[in-house]
């Protein structure tokens, strides 16, 4: 595994900055232009759209200079949306980093433009992970793989607290693809954690277990998820605490938030070690712990050894089941990426003076 050249690292940056100084909300959508129409010897604004159907909508005078300077400013956002697709463009084309599927994209850029990060949610999973090459500054052959789900988590003290909301989480979703609907709770049908098309692609929210694992199956509330509720996860608190802001390459750019690298590879090994040994859930599991193999050696690569060690450490400590769920994880890798994992841990553990007895002795 190598760094991204220079050049196409600082372009990413570039693009990350840009797409979060962009990520407000307009009051025109960039999809139409503003049109000069005479109108009687004089000018107007008004704003024109093509898509669904062509339309119009008076705007004012044009020698209003407050309507102008809003003219003058939307092509400006414009430009730079251009410039953006450029950016995304020559990162997918020439730097050869991976971007979502098209589907996947425009989920996750509705609902960035319906407000879910603003509202301090964390995009986690395949979709989560892909964007990690960029954000390194490395190429991960893992991220062409391909999911048919995406994931929004949120602590529910958040939604419980923030007093603002996400717009009907059926009514964006249903912007993408109007076969989306609602899938009752298996243990409450009243609670709705999941949406599904027609071809099954399925949009889920995510929230902290708050209690014990014997209230894990039930759904709770989330006032700021637009009538969502959320499936409670154990190990959730762990792997979204301290997120970071970066962007998916999908058409302009759509800045996300995620959970940090480190925290997504170490809680990929705990998840592994959970997984039913049936068909699904073997395949789940193989996919986790090859990223989470990819990751350690991402880390290892960009020199991010001490982040990887602070958040192992302190997942380790957390007590004889967490220990348990670690070890298990890494004897589940292959020989040569649990050996690359294994001796990646050991040195960036090494950088803080932490030493963890057991980590090596009981994998196979």
């Amino acid at each position: 595994m190598k760094m991204l050249d220079l050049v196409y690292r600082t372009m990413f940056a570039e693009l990350v900055q840009r797409s979060l100084d962009a990520s407000f909300e307009m009051d025109f959508s960039t999809a139409g232009n503003f049109v000069r129409v005479p109108v009687k010897s004089r000018d107007y604004w008004y704003f024109e759209e093509t898509q669904p159907t062509k339309t119009r909508k008076y705007v004012g005078p044009a020698h209003d200079p407050e309507i102008a300077k809003r003219v003058a400013a939307f092509q400006e956002i414009k430009d730079d949306l251009r410039a953006r697709r450029k950016l995304v463009s020559t990162l997918t084309r020439q730097a050869g980093l991976m971007a979502p599927d098209r589907f996947a994209g425009d989920i996750v850029e509705a609902m960035g433009n319906a407000g879910i990060f603003r509202l301090r949610g964390v995009l986690v999973g395949t979709v989560a992970f892909q964007t990690y090459a960029g954000h390194l500054g490395v190429r991960l052959p893992g991220a062409s793989l391909q999911t048919g789900d995406v994931d929004f988590a949120q602590h529910y003290s958040v939604s419980s607290f923030v007093e603002d909301s996400l717009p009907p989480v059926l009514d964006i979703l249903a912007s993408v693809d109007p076969t989306f609907r609602e899938i009752p709770h298996l243990s409450d049908p009243k609670q709705v954690t999941q949406f599904e098309n027609a071809s099954r692609y399925k949009v889920e929210f995510l929230t902290l277990n708050r209690g014990s694992d014997d209230h894990a199956d039930r759904a709770s509330p989330m006032p700021a998820l637009g009538g969502a509720s959320a499936q409670p996860l154990r190990f959730l608190d762990f792997l979204i605490h301290e997120p970071v802001r970066t962007v998916m390459l999908h058409r302009s750019g759509v800045p996300v938030t995620v959970p940090s690298p480190e925290r997504y590879a170490v809680h990929k090994l705990i998840v592994a070690s959970r997984r039913q040994s049936y068909a699904n859930g073997i395949a789940k599991r193989e996919k986790d712990v090859h990223q989470a193999g990819l990751l350690f050696e991402a880390l290892k690569v960009t020199r991010r050894q001490t982040d990887l060690a602070e958040v192992f450490a302190e997942a380790w400590n957390r007590g004889p089941s967490w220990k348990e769920a670690i070890k298990k994880g890494l004897a589940l890798m292959q020989d040569k990426q649990r050996e690359t994992a294994v001796t990646t841990l050991r040195e960036a553990l090494s950088s803080i003076g932490e030493e963890l007895e057991g980590l090596e002795k009981d994998a196979p």
